[in-house]
């Protein structure tokens, strides 16, 4: 039974989130400028507004160069931002050569350091992994919930969904600490989205705000929340898509009747087929050989002209860029060429495809939906109209699915469809982590 934690968590201890892996960082400073320190915290240069520099990896550290090629934020009128050119920055010879490690922050309370598009609050970790660097940023995990929200969910939706959001996200990080691994989380799928402060709003804030501390736990361990888009229908049990059946991640009915995604088509090309199954030099039919008890596939096997895979639905799903794994395959056979009058029968219609676009309100039309024409009949041979044998195209394969991600844990169109019934947060994550309790946990 979940019940109000009996006290708010008053601490907000640091996260350690990986934001880049790259050759070289490049960092343009603001208006309040960036500041580049050591690991003991010795300043080991200062950066103007609208300077830049560079961080390259190196044989065995971080090497600092006064080459960037970006533009960055300047003050403008009024105190904005405008993009200028960045200026070359020279670096003193006193860092030349390679440093363990650097870290950036601002030398302004609360200012917010840019790395790309995204601006991070707290700091910035650069160290070597390889010949990449990782720029990973510390930040404490109240700080960070509000982007992780809004990463992940409309920041228009119901406060009940967003409130929701929070918990299972707080209770997702906190499970995920490693004291000792370089960091905790990724920012992105690999781990929950954090696209930094450029994603946080009044309403992500507050959201984070009113379930401050609150955590799901199950006989007071930390539960594993994850979470997934939409499901189609009915979660998955956690057994069912990977390894290990836990107790509060079982299947449930969704309440993702409003989501675009909930049912979907997609169609394939030939060409586009055998690029993905190049070693049987494309698909005529994809047939499920096992499934899970709410119909996602676990094993299926791909016919092409050149034999047969046995593939897990998993991979399947990555070959094909597929939204789920609750999909089943029906083939379109190639339209008949334009002028030919052979037969009664309707030519092949297209198939419906369905947007990527993320609803915000109730009144969402429901023309995601798909159309399968009937096959049409069979063609005469041609052998003898045109003179020779024509060469036998290829079908195209046509994707019927249902939902978005893996299905395990709450779906978050089914959180924002049980709000606008009018459901708290508690009542969310009652439903879609069974038997789990909401608490509070010192951090």
């Amino acid at each position: 039974m979940l019940a109000s934690p009996a006290r708010p968590v008053g601490t907000n201890p640091i996260l350690r989130i990986l934001v880049r892996a790259a050759p070289a960082i490049d960092l343009s400073a603001p208006g309040t400028g960036l500041r580049l320190s050591d690991a003991r915290g010795q300043v080991l240069y200062v950066l103007g507004p609208g300077q830049g520099l560079r961080l390259r990896s190196g044989a065995g550290g971080v090497i600092l160069e006064g080459s960037v090629a970006t533009l960055g934020g300047a003050p403008g009128p009024k105190g904005m931002e405008v993009n200028r050119p960045v200026v070359r920055t020279a670096v003193p010879s006193v860092l030349a050569g390679e440093l363990p490690e650097v870290w950036v922050d601002s030398p302004a309370p609360g200012g917010l350091v840019p790395l790309g598009e995204a601006r991070y609050r707290g700091r910035l970790r650069v160290v070597p992994s390889g010949e990449r660097l990782q720029a990973i940023n510390y930040i404490g995990l109240e700080n960070y919930l509000p982007s992780v929200v809004g990463s992940e969910m409309p920041a228009q939706w119901p406060l009940a969904a967003l409130r929701a959001q929070a918990v299972a996200a707080r209770t997702y990080a906190m499970a995920q600490r490693r004291p000792g691994q370089l960091f905790d989380l990724q920012a992105t799928v690999a781990s929950q989205m954090y696209k930094g402060a450029g994603a946080e709003t009044t309403s992500t804030r507050q959201a984070v705000a009113q379930t401050n501390g609150q955590v799901l736990l199950y006989r007071g361990i930390l539960i594993d929340a994850v979470f997934h888009s939409c499901s189609g229908g009915s979660t998955e049990n956690s057994g069912e898509m990977w390894n290990r059946q836990l107790p509060y991640l079982t299947s449930v009915p969704d309440f993702d009747q409003v989501s675009p995604l909930r049912n979907w088509s997609q169609s394939f090309e030939p060409q586009v087929l055998r690029r993905a199954f190049m070693e049987i030099g494309g698909v005529t039919a994809i047939e499920p050989l096992v499934t899970s008890s709410s119909g996602r596939i676990r094993q299926a096997r791909v016919s092409g002209p050149g034999g047969q895979l046995v593939l897990s639905g998993a991979e399947l799903r990555r070959r094909l860029g597929l939204r789920s794994t609750l999909v089943r395959f029906q083939r379109l056979a190639p339209a008949k060429p334009q002028g030919m009058a052979f037969g009664a029968g309707p030519v092949n219609e297209p198939v419906e495809r369905v947007t990527a676009e993320v609803a915000t309100g109730p009144s969402l039309s429901p023309r995601f939906r798909f159309r399968l024409p009937p096959p049409p009949p069979p063609l005469p041979r041609l052998e003898g109209l045109l003179g020779s044998a024509q060469p036998v195209a290829q079908p195209t394969l046509v994707a019927i699915g249902h939902g978005y991600g893996h299905g395990v844990g709450m779906s978050q169109w089914g959180a924002y469809g049980m709000a606008l019934r009018g459901k708290s947060h508690a009542e969310i994550l009652r439903h879609y982590y069974q038997g789990a309790e909401l608490g509070s946990r010192s951090l």
